[in-house]
């Protein structure tokens, strides 16, 4: 027995996505793989029990998909994380997890006896899906659905259902199993509920892209992250689109010879749909590679309380 100090090894992220149908779990997990391993999504691998949506999204790059089908027993998703390690995957999307708790959830309502006491064998089939999470030797992005959630107040003498938030379908209190858990909304903006590398905690919400990935990846390998540069509502920088290209008096977009770099640093200063789709035409170099902010952008925009022209610019559509 040796007491040591402590110090921070490289890891591996164990990371949970939480939202209900529509708010984007899949894409947001492919983006965050994505960014965690470099950009090379065929060191990604995705076990999709969700009907085939893990290929809807084939057009981000030659990522590999494990389909399962039901039951969707613990074993069967231990071993589909094992198949993947045993393929030297370097990130797995489980997408979703919460198939497994809806499968012991039925074998346990089949269970002769005491339903008290029938938890007793529903916890070691529970135990060995979590700890095959934990104990991958790859990163590990679980997406959970979530659902609205209630509970019965005392009113007038009657018991009245309550509205409470949303609830993800799982065993309570396995977000702590997780390193960092994303709460996604319909709008796809994420924010931290949890979040031991401490680089998005506090912060407002934001949009996942490829390079929140790339924070994360940062933190497991020891590098101190201070700050999320997550695109968020709030952090935007106060410059105008012009000073994004340095260009002193401002030339038209079509003539600016730019790097990505800078049409990303330009799409974040752009305040209407209007110069955000010019942008995007002007430069169709960069539209695949810098989709998912153009999108940011535009959902901010669109979503932003302070935008004057949101109801002339609104129909625009990115494409």
């Amino acid at each position: 027995m040796n007491l040591r100090k402590s110090e921070r090894k490289q890891v591996k992220i164990k990371l949970a996505l939480q939202g209900s149908a529509g708010s984007g779990k899949t894409y947001s997990s492919l983006l965050l793989a994505k960014g965690l391993c470099d950009g090379d999504l065929s060191k990604v691998a995705i076990i999709d029990t969700e009907n085939g949506s893990a290929d809807l999204y084939a057009h981000l790059g030659n990522y590999n998909v494990l389909s399962l089908q039901p039951p969707f027993s613990p074993q069967k998703y231990a071993e589909a994380i094992q198949v993947c390690e045993d393929a030297g995957m370097e990130v797995i999307i489980i997408d979703s997890i919460s198939h497994c708790w809806d499968f012991l959830l039925d074998y346990h309502s089949s269970l002769a006896g005491n339903s008290f006491t029938n938890w007793a064998k529903i916890k070691p089939l529970e135990k060995l899906f979590i700890e095959k999470i934990l104990q991958a030797k790859a990163h590990v992005i679980a997406t959970m659905r979530t659902k609205q959630d209630y509970v019965l107040n005392q009113k007038d003498g009657k018991f009245v259902p309550e509205k409470v938030g949303l609830k993800a379908v799982q065993r309570d209190g396995v977000d702590y199993e997780f390193t960092l858990v994303f709460e996604v909304d319909i709008k796809h903006y994420a924010i931290a509920s949890k979040d031991r590398t401490q680089i998005f905690a506090g912060k407002p919400d934001f949009i996942i892209s490829e390079k929140t990935g790339r924070e994360i990846a940062e933190w497991c390998k020891g590098v101190n992250v201070p700050s999320s540069t997550a695109l968020s509502k709030q952090s935007l920088p106060k410059i105008s689109l012009q000073n994004a290209f340095n260009t002193q008096p401002f030339i038209p977009l079509k003539d600016v010879k730019a790097t990505e770099k800078q049409v990303y640093e330009a799409i974040q200063q752009c305040k209407n749909i209007a110069e955000l789709l010019a942008l995007y035409k002007s430069y169709p170099d960069y539209k695949e590679s810098l989709r998912v902010d153009y999108e940011a952008k535009k959902s901010i925009i669109m979503n932003s309380s302070n935008n004057g022209n949101l109801n002339s610019n609104g129909s625009h559509k990115i494409q």
